[in-house]
């Protein structure tokens, strides 16, 4: 329970339906940490503050179930927040969310529900799952919801992860979940919905890494660095790669006479090359690390649409098993624009989410 709209309509629903439940939430990250990165009205639109755990509680007391609040916060510095940092001072743009849901959403948690006596977890992730009886195999499909649809950052997701989750979200749109949270009478039926990272109060994510890095007494090394056009010519100074991703136009502060945008960062020489729009676009990429969730492994090519963020519309493709396992080669039918080192790319065949990997 996250103290959110969408969770607590689960636990609703489920005590509604005469089950056994237990309300948890998990506290992530000390939000009285890193107080400079917080405005002064507060930290707002974020999710997993210490109100949502504040309402998460609430909730509980309206519905009549056992609640209890469980700390990550040492288990989430290590899975998720100094990797974030590592994979951006590497010149990638990682994706916490999705390392949330692989090494504690789906993990730790699960281990934590059991040794309640819980047999299964529910969230309110926008996702459905089923079960293919002639495979046995668990599937995961896109929401009902198509704004809302979360599958993207669920990639990492395994069977045996599957078959004790449920996604009871996953049949609605989000105006039905309003209306069922008015319906069941929850205090947080108008609640907004939350926009921000935990762990990232304001949204600048460089912002944070200059500050956990003070409060750690790290004096990272030398991150000042040039930036260049693809020929070569130096544009202007910059004060670390870890400001920049593919695709960023804003914030180069340098004088052009037509639009650049970052095509690459190159953590080892600390350069970050700009170019034009078209200069964008790859008609290939590398996934590794791939997860196959609604079907087994491939042996030979398939045809899929792919999502390389999650707000990016998904785009035919033919996927190649690679020179290893667990690596595949994506080609697209089209050249995409910003295909970003660290991100995920997903693989769909329609509303059926096939598997994913992190884009090499």
């Amino acid at each position: 329970m996250s103290g959110g709209v969408d969770s607590s309509v689960v636990a609703g629903m489920l005590h509604r339906r005469g089950l056994a439940i237990v309300g948890l939430t998990m506290q992530l990250w000390n939000q009285r940490r890193l107080p400079e990165l917080t405005s002064e009205s507060g930290p707002t639109g974020r999710c997993c503050s210490l109100d949502d755990v504040y309402d998460a509680r609430y909730v509980a007391q309206h519905l009549g179930i056992p609640y209890y609040v469980v700390n990550f916060e040492q288990r989430f510095e290590e899975q998720v927040v100094k990797p974030f940092i590592d994979e951006y001072l590497a010149g990638r743009t990682p994706i916490p969310c999705t390392l949330c849901n692989n090494f504690i959403k789906f993990d730790q948690f699960l281990d934590m529900a059991a040794g309640v006596g819980a047999e299964m977890i529910a969230t309110g992730h926008y996702a459905r799952i089923s079960r293919d009886n002639s495979t046995g195999r668990y599937q995961m499909r896109k929401s009902v919801d198509a704004a809302k649809d979360q599958t993207y950052f669920l990639f990492g997701l395994e069977q045996q992860q599957l078959a004790r989750t449920l996604f009871p979200l996953g049949e609605f749109t989000k105006p039905q979940v309003r209306e069922l949270a008015r319906e069941l009478g929850l205090p947080v039926a108008e609640k907004p919905d939350s926009q921000e990272i935990c762990f990232v109060p304001n949204g600048d994510y460089a912002g944070f890494i200059d500050a956990y890095f003070r409060e750690q007494g790290i004096t990272p090394e030398h991150t000042r660095g040039e930036i260049l056009d693809r020929e070569g010519h130096v544009l202007g100074e910059h004060l670390g790669v870890h400001h920049f991703t593919v695709g960023q136009r804003r914030g180069l502060r340098i004088a052009a006479g037509e639009p650049l945008y970052v095509i690459a960062t190159e953590p080892a020489s600390q350069r970050v090359i700009v170019g034009r729009n078209e200069d964008l676009l790859r008609a290939r990429l590398i996934a590794n690390d791939v997860n196959w969730i609604s079907i087994p492994p491939i042996a030979a090519p398939v045809r899929a649409q792919v999502k390389i963020r999650n707000k990016h519309l998904a785009a035919w493709a033919t996927l190649y098993p690679a020179d290893a396992p667990k690596r595949i080669e994506v080609h697209f039918d089209e050249p995409q624009r910003a295909v970003t080192p660290g991100q995920g790319a997903v693989f769909y065949d329609g509303d059926l989410v096939l598997g994913g990997g992190w884009i090499e």
